[in-house]
């Protein structure tokens, strides 16, 4: 019988999230957070550039952090959103972010990709922040899937906030920097 499912995060990601007492007053903090983890991930050489937390709305407490491990952990769903949310969801106990008396808010360096799209209205999330759009990690040769063209309407039926472009050019720099630095372009256009 096989081993169960185990995907980790990578251990520089303790020294960042250790601390329960962590705030952030503002969606700008929120964001430039996710971007620090999506460059340090890059830094570390343990992922994409993809940076996700999960923070109580109202609050700004931080849950939990993810990061891309995709390559390390040879799971193509261990994209930062999937981590984050999964991760938060074993830190409070449940597996809905809207079943306690606290609305939790993802904020992700870059718009989720369909695979996460699709997975944030069962989190249970009552908001998104997003830093750089989908056409950013496109133009480094990502592939996103098939999005509906109103996403951001979808979600919204689903009752969750959107909010776009919240640090766009920093969260740029940090796919541009992966993108020199010689990052893998796990789901980019294969060669024939």
């Amino acid at each position: 019988m096989p081993p169960p499912l185990q995907i980790h995060l990578p251990a520089w990601l303790d020294a960042e999230t250790g601390h329960d007492s962590v705030t952030f007053a503002t969606v700008e903090e929120r964001m430039q957070y996710a971007i620090k983890l999506a460059r340090l991930n890059v830094e570390n050489g343990t992922g994409g550039p993809f940076g996700a937390a999960i923070f109580e709305r109202l609050s700004g407490h931080l849950v939990a952090a993810g990061v891309n491990c995709v390559v390390g952990q040879n799971c193509s769903i261990a994209h930062a959103e999937m981590m984050a949310i999964a991760t938060a969801q074993q830190k409070i106990g449940h597996y809905d972010l809207g079943a306690g008396d606290k609305d939790h808010e993802l904020v992700t360096s870059v718009e989720p990709c369909a695979m996460c799209l699709g997975a944030v209205p069962w989190s249970g999330v009552s908001s998104i922040v997003c830093g750089a759009r989908a056409e950013d990690a496109e133009s480094i040769g990502f592939k996103e899937g098939a999005k509906p063209k109103d996403w951001i309407g979808e979600l919204s039926t689903h009752g969750i906030e959107t909010q776009r472009d919240v640090c766009r050019a920093a969260a740029v720099r940090v796919l541009t920097q992966y993108l020199e630095s010689g990052g893998m372009l796990y789901n980019g256009t294969r060669d024939a």
